[in-house]
């Protein structure tokens, strides 16, 4: 993983910096990539990318502030904004990150084929090849995945943070938001705002305005599980079998 620290540019501009002490990382690019098509979206704010490389990131410095309630409306309604702008097929101009773990984008037209193979089939072989999930597990992950059609409405692939809870969301001084760290595909909209509820959430006021502006299908609420399971499993791959029992209990929820 990057190590981090507040630095200056080559040019005396304050910026946040991400490097590799190590080895060269390509997490650092692929980030800069995927802040690049959000900031490209006129939607919602991210750091400005001062300069990039697979050896560090350096980004815009935030001055931080405190969040009011117009703040949380306002995240909600760009982020109903990003959702809302149609992309021409699921997944990403390339592959990247979601934490440490790769996150395989092939292009597919079909959403049920790329959130089934690609999202809970991957990190349902991950944990299985680690020792962390059993086979009967992963079976269970390949029944939901063809039942994806039925659980799942129809909805176009638009621009996804991925990755986006409260860790990786900031305030500036004025109030204003601006997301970091992501996570970015062309995926299901909803699959966005159910990481936006994983660990611990946002006020509600953020899910409403956000439903105001993206108008999902009904049920939204009832379906963000079924999309928390690709981060749960993602945890589950990243920090060990504390997540195993939220992973499973999904997954008997839904299979």
């Amino acid at each position: 993983m990057p190590a981090y620290e507040f630095s200056t540019s080559a040019d005396g501009q304050p910026v946040f910096r991400k490097y590799s002490a190590g080895a060269p990382d390509p997490s650092l690019c692929a980030e800069a990539e995927g802040l690049a098509a959000l900031a490209a979206t006129r939607t919602v704010r991210t750091p400005a990318v001062v300069a990039v490389s697979d050896r560090e990131l350096l980004t815009e410095r935030i001055q931080p502030g405190s969040p009011s309630s117009q703040s949380w409306q306002l995240l909600g309604q760009q982020l109903g904004a990003l959702h809302s702008l149609t992309e021409r097929c699921f997944g990403f101009t390339a592959d990247n990150f979601c934490g440490a773990t790769p996150q395989p984008n092939p292009q597919l037209a079909d959403g049920y084929q790329f959130f089934a193979q690609h999202r809970l089939g991957y990190q349902g072989r991950l944990a299985r090849d680690a020792g962390l999930l059993e086979g009967e597990h992963v079976q269970a992950l390949e029944r939901l995945g063809g039942r994806l059609p039925e659980l799942v409405p129809e909805q176009g692939p638009a621009l996804l943070h991925g990755d986006l809870w409260s860790g990786n969301l900031l305030f500036d001084s004025g109030g204003q938001p601006v997301v970091i760290d992501p996570a970015c595909y062309w995926g299901w909209p909803e699959a966005d705002i159910a990481m936006c509820a994983l660990f611990g959430g946002f006020p509600e006021l953020f899910y409403t305005s956000w439903a105001d502006a993206a108008s999902p299908a009904p049920g939204w609420r009832e379906r963000l599980p079924l999309y928390q399971l690709y981060h749960v499993l993602n945890h589950l791959n990243l920090f060990g079998m504390s997540y195993h029992g939220q992973a499973i209990a999904i997954l008997r929820r839904f299979a």
